[in-house]
Formats: C-alpha cells, structure tokens, sequence
C-alpha cells in the first residue's frame, strides 16, 4: 500500500522550514511521496502576498531535485476557499489505492478543532503532526483531546490515527522572510537559492506592508 503525504499551506514563500520536516517525515514514516499543495484562498490567515500562480513556480524551484516531492495545484484548480477536507476527498478519489498523510506543525494543529470538518478529515487520512525535538505537544486543549483519543505510535491503519515525528525545525515563518525581503535583507540559508533567484527577478515581496 502506498502511502502518500500531503502538505498543504500557502508557501508565501516556500522556505527549508516546509521542506526540511517534509523529507524527514518522509522518511521516518516510509512515504512514496510528499504532494506540496498551496491553497487558493487560505480560510485561517490573509490572502498570500503574491499570486498562485507564483507561488507554484516557487514551490516547483524549491523541489526540483528531490524526485519524491511533487506539486499538486488541486486547490488552485477549485478556487475559492481552500478546504482541507474537499482536498483529501477528491485526493481520496484520486488515489483508491494509496493512504493518505496529512502533515503539519504542532501550531497548526493547536487550532485543529477549529478545521472545517475535522472529523472527516480523520476518516480520510492519518495525521502526522510535526515538533521540535523536546517541544511539548498541545495534550490539554481542545486540539489535544483530539491528539489522545487518536494517538499512536505508528500507523497500524489508513485513517484517523495521528503519529507525532521529531523532526529539525528552522525557527522559521514566511511572514519573517517576507519582513527580510521588503528591507533588502538577505535570505541566504534560508530557503532554496533558485527560490531566491526567482523572487529577485520577479521583484517579489518588495511592497509588503
């Protein structure tokens, strides 16, 4: 059974904080392949700074030479708002013959109770919920009542059973990189240099409020 990792966000811009813990959940779970899927309209946070269109010409930059990585434009292809359960429903539909793993960071799922229909996100895949090594999991809240009735320590069935990965986490967010960016900044070490090439020839992010 193949097992398929899916890693949404808005990359805006993607940067080695998405990429690193990918390829380490990647390789802790035994997945064929992580999809990288931007979202159109994010329904938690502004709209990106740049245009979709950009963005995935970014994330294809950031991943060219890792050939299990992959961009899926599933949600920019839907338009509207971008939902993470429509997305692994029609990925569900995509690929009958693979388990998919929903991928994230303990803030993330800090607010996972919060998701549109989390519940069926559960029924159509396994969640992989990404921390530092040492960082404390959110078992008390809303969120981690969820994380104990569904905790394992390592996926024993297609769905609704979450794992935690340890992984090497840059303390990293693109609202920084984009802050870096509009004061002239480098960005050098912090993100894939074609990345960087392509946001210098395209002037992006200079008028950034």
């Amino acid at each position: 059974m193949r097992l398929i990792g899916i890693n949404g966000g808005t990359f805006d811009p993607i940067h080695y904080g998405h990429l690193r813990p990918a390829l380490e959940v990647q390789m802790k779970l035994g997945l064929d392949q992580v999809r990288f899927v931007p979202c159109y309209q994010p329904v938690h946070r502004g709209q990106p700074s740049v245009s979709a269109e950009q963005r995935c010409e970014m994330i294809e930059r950031a991943i060219a030479g890792q050939p299990t990585f992959c961009l899926d434009t599933i949600e920019i292809d839907r338009g509207g708002p971008s939902y993470m359960v429509d997305t692994l429903a029609e990925l569900k539909q995509r690929y009958v013959d693979a388990g998919l793993v929903l991928i994230m960071g303990t803030d993330a799922f800090a607010n996972f109770h919060t998701w549109h229909n989390w519940q069926e996100i559960l029924r159509l895949a396994n969640v992989a919920v990404t921390h530092r090594p040492g960082e404390a999991l959110p078992l008390y809240s809303e969120a981690g009542q969820i994380l104990r009735a569904h905790h394992v320590k390592q996926f024993t069935q297609l769905c609704e059973q979450i794992v935690d990965v340890q992984v090497t986490q840059l303390d990293l967010s693109a609202t920084a990189l984009r802050n870096y960016l509009q004061q002239g900044q480098s960005v050098d070490y912090l993100m894939p240099p074609a990345v960087i090439e392509y946001i210098q020839q395209n002037h992006l992010y200079q008028d950034v409020e």
